[in-house]
């Protein structure tokens, strides 16, 4: 069997991958007493006097939802909510395996913006958090945007912050790797949904240089026309020396490419004309370029999304810690500065005397991550005020 064919057995016999479980068995009367009627009427009180008891008195200070409307699923596109459950359920099981912390999966079918923003706003007194997951861009922004105002818990994204704090934390330690100077660095993206348009903004906040991003047209300018909301805005911050042209153009002396589009989208000659190149190659199951071809185009460091090959950027280093430290001290959202110093706590698992051309990014199954990653996001929290406890 091959890999698709055992998964597909695996869910056949488990009949899904989560499941509820009591945190307590009720075997006696006084059981059924205090965690049912009558003694679960003061909680209800307690709560109904001060909302912020919602967190202490039920399970909601450690519970996720994670949210999908099936239109973005991995690599397969738009195939609707209920084939996006196996994706969800996934996601839960990660969330409780790396940190501890229950997620909930709910697959709402509408494409419609705002249905899917007041169906997630009127749920939300029942989670702590809301994950953001395969929804397509642009739509996906607007969400995101919308929910963040009328939520007080943090609302996350995976697929854009996930994914970008990820890639940012490979690219410290290449950096390190290959000598290149924080703040001089060409860095080209290819891909400008929200996975893309995501790296691009923390790369920049964080001062890694100048950012190039491109879809299937070429290189996205400043002013250029059929920009959708979230290319228009990263324009603006984005390809400083306003290049024009391919993909093939803009690797020309770039340092580094982080693709998140399609497979064999560059060739080794491509990489060949890059800086030392830094080539994370994250398109799956096949990257842009095969890793072999990247380094005998003469790539520097390499990295993919796969687990077969070395330095495997998978955001599951990301989002369980995340949400573990914003839970912790209930954080009213997950801010930038939380984002950036995710992304160096990941990087700082790989000592510096550690540190090689295929030792950039901890192992995806390194379970230590998430408390590493949580302890930088609480901290962060408390120092900008948004923690409530």
């Amino acid at each position: 069997m091959d890999i698709n064919e055992k998964a597909l057995k695996l869910h056949y016999e488990m009949k899904g991958k989560i499941e509820v479980i009591s945190r307590r068995h009720i075997t006696t009367r006084e059981d059924l007493s205090l965690l049912y009627t009558p003694g679960v009427a003061e909680p209800c009180r307690q709560i109904a006097a001060d909302y912020e008891k919602s967190f202490q008195l039920t399970r909601r200070s450690n519970l996720v939802a994670v949210i999908t409307d099936g239109t973005a699923v991995l690599g397969l596109g738009d195939i609707g909510p209920a084939a996006g459950m196996p994706v969800m359920e996934g996601k839960c099981a990660l969330f409780k395996e790396f940190a501890d912390v229950d997620a909930f999966p709910l697959c709402i079918d509408s494409k419609d913006t705002d249905t899917i923003v007041n169906t997630i706003a009127l749920i939300s007194k029942s989670f702590g958090g809301i994950n953001l997951e395969d929804i397509a861009a642009p739509r996906c922004f607007e969400i995101e945007r919308k929910l963040k105002e009328r939520c007080d818990i943090p609302v996350f994204h995976d697929d854009q912050h996930g994914t970008a704090i990820v890639v940012a934390a490979a690219m410290i330690n290449a950096m390190k790797v290959t000598g290149k100077e924080m703040g001089k660095m060409k860095i080209v993206i290819n891909g400008a949904g929200a996975a893309g348009i995501a790296i691009g903004k923390l790369l920049i906040s964080m001062g890694f240089g100048n950012i190039i991003m491109c879809d299937i047209n070429g290189i996205i300018c400043e002013g250029d026309q059929g920009l959708n909301p979230g290319q228009e805005e990263i324009s603006h911050i984005s390809n400083l020396e306003k290049q024009h042209g391919t993909l093939a153009d803009a690797l020309k002396g770039a340092d580094a490419f982080v693709g998140v589009s399609r497979p064999n989208l560059v060739s080794r000659e491509m990489v060949s004309t890059m800086n030392q190149g830094i080539v994370f190659a994250m398109a799956n199951p096949v990257p842009e370029i095969m890793p072999d071809e990247a380094k005998a185009g003469g790539a520097a460091v390499i990295g993919t999304g796969r687990s077969d090959y070395p330095n495997q950027i998978n955001n599951v280093l990301v989002f369980p810690g995340i949400f573990k430290g914003a839970l912790s001290v209930r954080a009213k959202e997950i801010t930038e500065s939380m984002k950036q110093k995710a992304a160096f706590a990941i990087a700082s698992m790989i000592p510096d005397d550690e540190l090689t051309a295929e030792n950039i990014i901890p192992s995806a199954l390194d379970k230590s991550v998430a408390d590493v990653v949580a302890k930088a996001v609480a901290e962060t929290a408390i120092a900008e005020g948004i923690a409530r406890v």
